[in-house]
């Protein structure tokens, strides 16, 4: 039995994790115009920094998602944090641009090996009475991480020099990797009881039956229209305040993240919160809060790319940040709900992975038609992606019949409170 109060720890203790995860991968944006003066690159050139994380972030996470079924998750959790804090600390003193490419990518391949372990060490932990609040208190920490990374790196680049946040940011992560070596304690695995265990199963196996379940792909296609608009706010959002508003490396880091991820924060526990009281009574109450997020959201971005003064650009990003909290709360509750529990960690890994591959392709691309288009006018078309895959959540959602939970029903209780 695991006690009531240590199951909130873990989340806890993951939150931190998590916080060095985004903070670490979100301080390169902040000092893009500082590393196209100083080694003078183009956007394309910087596009692609952006892109060598993304692209081999997913391509590990199929790996990690089966490795996080098979080994302990908390091996796999600190292995990764130890890993992408020490690249951290090589990205500072990183010379030239090839350099800096590598060490973008291999912090990528690092910082994989957590979320896959992480989810399913939660969902170990808490049951469907608790899993969707679980998660969406996990998933502030994203956004906490990203406010402490863009305004922190930019704070830092402005008094110390660009490389100063990648060496602090990778010290504190090994260190906070040394406390949970002795406070995070490995779960015992959940298994379904209806269904017999299979030791036996392939990885190809755990993939072709998660790849056959349709809404399981629906939730993927429309992570990858998400990703792709979340990718090019992480990404350009403060180059575009930077030269558009004249705002400091500080204050474009700053305002970038901290207007988006707060709400988000908001967003994120209200939309955990509704979909558990809301899942009691309708199987598809997890897809709707993200649908409901989606389509809410849509307006909000467009006015990003339109505003014309600060005041306008700032509601605009709160209400997206809002709108985007609630349907990242159910964004792995809703994938859970679909798989069965010893196949959380792949699907986890093949879902993400496939999300972030889209979301790699959008630096580039929008430094690309930039060019021909404006960055303003790229961030308000992003608006019709959110409107496409909300629209489409929300036809699969309400073919659900009744309040069962497809694969994984309510019967499926995990570590019990």
């Amino acid at each position: 039995m695991t006690s009531n109060r240590y199951k909130w720890l873990v989340v806890m203790m993951l939150w931190f994790v998590c916080l060095y995860n985004y903070a670490d991968r979100q301080a390169i944006y902040s000092v893009f115009p500082v590393l196209k003066s100083q080694m003078h690159l183009t956007d394309r050139q910087l596009g692609i920094v952006g892109g060598a994380f993304m692209w081999l972030y997913a391509l590990g996470l199929p790996l990690a998602g089966v490795l996080g079924d098979r080994f302990s998750q908390k091996k796999l959790v600190l292995g990764g944090l130890i890993f992408w804090s020490l690249i951290t600390l090589a990205t500072a003193m990183s010379t030239r641009y090839g350099q800096l490419v590598l060490f973008r990518a291999l912090e990528g391949l690092g910082e994989a090996f957590y979320f896959p372990a992480s989810m399913s060490l939660i969902s170990d932990y808490h049951n469907t009475t608790t899993r969707s609040r679980a998660m969406s208190f996990h998933q502030s920490s994203v956004y906490a991480g990203t406010i402490l990374g863009g305004a922190a790196a930019g704070f830092f680049a402005e008094r110390w020099g660009w490389r100063s946040g990648f060496f602090i940011f990778g010290f504190q992560g090994l260190v906070l990797a040394v406390v949970l070596m002795l406070a995070l304690d490995e779960p015992e695995r959940t298994r379904d009881p209806t269904v017999p265990t299979d030791s036996g199963e392939s990885a190809w196996q755990s993939l072709a039956r998660i790849l056959r379940l349709p809404r399981v792909w629906t939730l993927i296609v429309v992570f990858i229209g998400a990703n792709f608009v979340a990718a090019v706010f992480l990404t350009w959002l403060p180059t575009y305040l930077f030269q558009r508003f004249h705002m400091s490396l500080t204050m474009s880091g700053f305002t970038a993240t901290a207007w988006l991820q707060l709400p988000a924060v908001v967003g994120v526990v209200a939309g955990g919160t509704m979909a558990d009281a809301w899942a009691a009574r309708r199987g598809s109450a997890r897809m709707l809060s993200q649908a409901l997020g989606l389509l809410a959201g849509a307006p909000f971005l467009y006015f990003v790319g339109w505003a014309p003064a600060v005041s306008m650009l700032l509601a605009a990003l709160v209400g997206f940040g809002l709108c985007r909290g609630i349907y990242d709360s159910n964004l792995w509750a809703s994938l859970h709900d679909e798989v069965e529990p010893r196949r959380r960690a792949v699907a986890v890994g093949v879902m993400n992975a496939m999300g972030w591959f889209g979301g790699g392709c959008a630096p580039y691309a929008i430094a690309a038609m930039s060019q021909h288009w404006g960055m303003g006018r790229c961030f308000s078309a992003l608006s019709l992606i959110y409107l496409a895959v909300g629209l489409m959540l929300v036809a699969v959602a309400l073919r659900r019949k009744g309040a069962e939970s497809a694969p994984v029903a309510a019967s499926r209780l995990g570590v019990a409170d």
